[in-house]
Order: structure tokens, then C-alpha cells, then sequence
């Protein structure tokens, strides 16, 4: 547990130069560590998301640090690594080659396939170089966490999270089933990530998610079939319930006891409501609000559940600088850091 600097200020506004909320700390000093992947080779319709990262870094300093519901999660110490060169190397290079590829709604022919190949080369190092940094932190005794990027970005984070906590589960924020078998020709597409696990990571026992509102035929047959390994709560069926009465804590309360022991949240912006996050890449209305959200998560933290790791994707600020995004996504990571080490504690 890192100790609070005697000269840090938390009532303060956030020194120049500050790390993530405006901390002090140092990763090696931080119970909380942050890994930042500004990757989104694969998106399909906006983009951006590869900015949010240190979008997010910068709307954070305006955070509040006493939190209402978890207290002061920033005592024990939250820390956001700098940018990897080789992701920004390898982001640049997976778009260029997934261009002509999204423009042509999918890789339908010899030239289009080898560069389909080479954005899932690209991914595959991604993947790795997550994974790697996952482990590295999670062996010393780090609660991690992943800051997108698109979608894609936290698989190696959830292996590594798999490999480590036994009888581990999955909670999904997201607008998207995001099942799908290899979109446009794309691996390891941001609308893929969920099969990816489900179909790679056996050890996963159970994906639970929450907000669904926008998916395909081929996505309801896999959840449909999953034998109760994938349990989807969609969101015209919450609304629906909430239209008749049901108070959102016993849905938040239901939820949170679909999941086993451990709990590894993996949460898109998009599942929010569109005038939350406006500027995301595949934008839906009629999410999530801010606080049903959280309530899902508080959930899950009060249960008894442990919530072993986290990320937090698909944000991206507006063209002009717009910093609105970044603003809900750094106040939804702080939440996500408040639940994860009270779960924990």
C-alpha cells in the first residue's frame, strides 16, 4: 500500500506536470496501475479512440478526489504508465493497412486478405505487449488496469488476468454483444473481443453483459448457445422492467450474482447513453445512465466478489478538442478504481 506524500494536497487543484487525477505517485509506489493503449487498427465507423488514453489523462486532473460512494481510493496510491512507442508504431501501421480493407466493407479478395493479415500481425504484438505489462504488474502485487483505445486493446490484459485468479468471470459494459467471428476479415477486431475470449481463454467461467442494445443474428445464436457460459442483459429488457416497477438495485443486485468469485470488468464507453459519450466510435442510443452503471458495479463490489482488474475503452475526445468524452470516461475510471480496492479490502 503506497503511503499519501505529506506535501500533496488533495483539495488542491492538480499540480503542472501531474500524473493521472492530478497524483503524485510513481507506478512502483501505486497499488493501482494503469496501462495506456492508444490502438484502434480495427475500428469500423468512427475513430479516435486512439487519443483517448491520454485524453482521459488530462480531463482526470479535474476529478474530485474524495469519491461519495468509495472514499478516497487515491490514498492508496493510482498510477498511468506513459505511452508505448511500439503501440503507437504498431497503431500506425495496423490502420494504414486496415484502410482500404474497412472501405471495402471486408477483406473479399487475395489483395484485401493479405492486409487484413497484416492489421492481425499487428494486433497479435498488441496482444503481447499487454499481456507482458499485465503480468509484469500483476506479479507485483499491482491491481491493473487497461486504458483504450478501441475495444481490441485489453485482450492480452484479461489472459493474463485468467492465468492468474482462478474461477474468474467476465462483467461487459458495452451498446455491443461484440461477438462476432473475425469482423471484416479482422481477428482480433474490436467487435470480436468477446468471442475472442470466449472461444481462446477457456478459463473464463462465465461472461455476463450489460447494456446490449445493438448486435447480430450471428451474436444472438452464440449467446443463445453458449449453454449459459454467456448471460446477456439487454438493454430493452432493462428498460422494460424499469417501465414496470423494478427498482434498479434488485436488477443491479441480480446481476452482480450471475458472476463467480472473481470479477474482471471490461467496460465501453458506448454502453452509456450517447449524450454521455457522443463522440465514440459506434455510438447507440438509449444506454446506460452514468449512475446504473455504477450501481452494477457497486454491486458487485458489495456482494462479497472480488474485482480483480478492469479497463476502460472506446473513448474518444471530440474533433475540435471537445473534452467532454474524456471527462465521463476519467470519472467512470475512477469509479472503477474505487470498487475494485474496496471489493479488495
Amino acid at each position: 500500500m503506497a503511503n499519501k506524500p505529506t506535501a500533496f494536497d488533495s483539495n488542491a487543484a492538480a499540480p503542472r506536470g501531474s500524473g493521472i487525477f492530478g497524483l503524485p505517485f510513481a507506478p512502483e509506489e501505486s497499488r493501482i496501475v494503469l496501462i495506456p493503449v492508444p490502438f484502434e487498427a480495427t475500428t469500423s465507423y468512427g475513430g479516435g479512440t486512439a487519443r483517448g488514453p491520454r485524453a482521459i489523462l488530462q480531463a482526470s486532473r479535474q476529478v474530485d478526489l474524495y469519491d461519495h460512494e468509495t472514499g478516497k481510493p487515491y490514498e492508496a496510491g493510482i498510477a498511468m504508465l506513459r505511452e508505448s512507442s511500439l503501440i503507437k508504431k504498431l497503431n500506425a501501421e495496423g490502420k494504414r493497412a486496415a484502410k482500404p480493407v474497412i472501405a471495402a466493407g471486408g477483406a473479399h479478395d487475395r489483395k484485401l486478405m493479405k492486409s487484413a493479415e497484416a492489421v492481425n500481425a499487428a494486433c497479435e504484438k498488441m496482444n503481447t505487449f499487454v499481456k507482458s505489462e499485465t503480468k509484469k504488474w500483476l506479479a507485483k502485487g499491482k491491481l491493473v488496469g487497461v486504458v483504450g483505445g478501441d475495444h481490441s486493446t485489453p485482450f492480452g490484459a484479461i489472459e493474463a488476468h485468467a492465468e492468474q485468479y482462478k474461477n474468474l468471470g467476465i462483467l461487459h459494459f458495452d451498446a455491443h454483444a461484440d461477438l462476432r467471428e473475425a469482423y471484416e476479415g479482422f481477428a482480433w477486431s474490436h467487435a470480436s473481443i468477446l468471442q475472442n475470449v470466449a472461444a481462446r481463454i477457456p478459463k473464463i467461467t462465465k461472461i455476463v453483459q450489460v447494456g446490449v442494445r445493438d448486435y447480430c443474428e450471428e451474436e444472438a445464436a452464440r449467446i443463445r448457445d453458449s449453454n449459459g457460459r454467456i448471460e446477456t442483459f439487454f438493454m430493452p429488457d432493462l428498460y422494460q422492467r424499469k417501465f414496470a416497477g423494478a427498482p434498479w438495485s434488485s436488477i443491479a443486485h441480480e446481476i452482480a450474482a450471475r458472476l463467480p468469485e472473481n470479477v474482471y470488468i471490461t467496460f465501453d464507453i458506448d454502453g452509456l447513453d450517447q449524450p454521455l459519450c457522443p463522440h465514440t466510435g459506434t455510438p447507440v442510443p438509449g444506454g446506460l445512465q452514468f449512475y446504473e452503471a455504477t450501481a452494477v458495479i457497486s454491486a458487485v463490489a458489495r456482494s462479497g466478489r472480488k474485482i480483480v482488474g478492469f479497463d476502460l475503452n472506446e473513448v474518444a475526445p471530440g474533433p475540435r478538442g471537445d473534452e467532454w468524452d474524456a471527462n465521463v470516461g476519467a470519472r467512470m475510471l475512477y469509479k472503477l478504481i474505487g470498487y475494485a480496492a474496496m471489493s479488495q479490502d
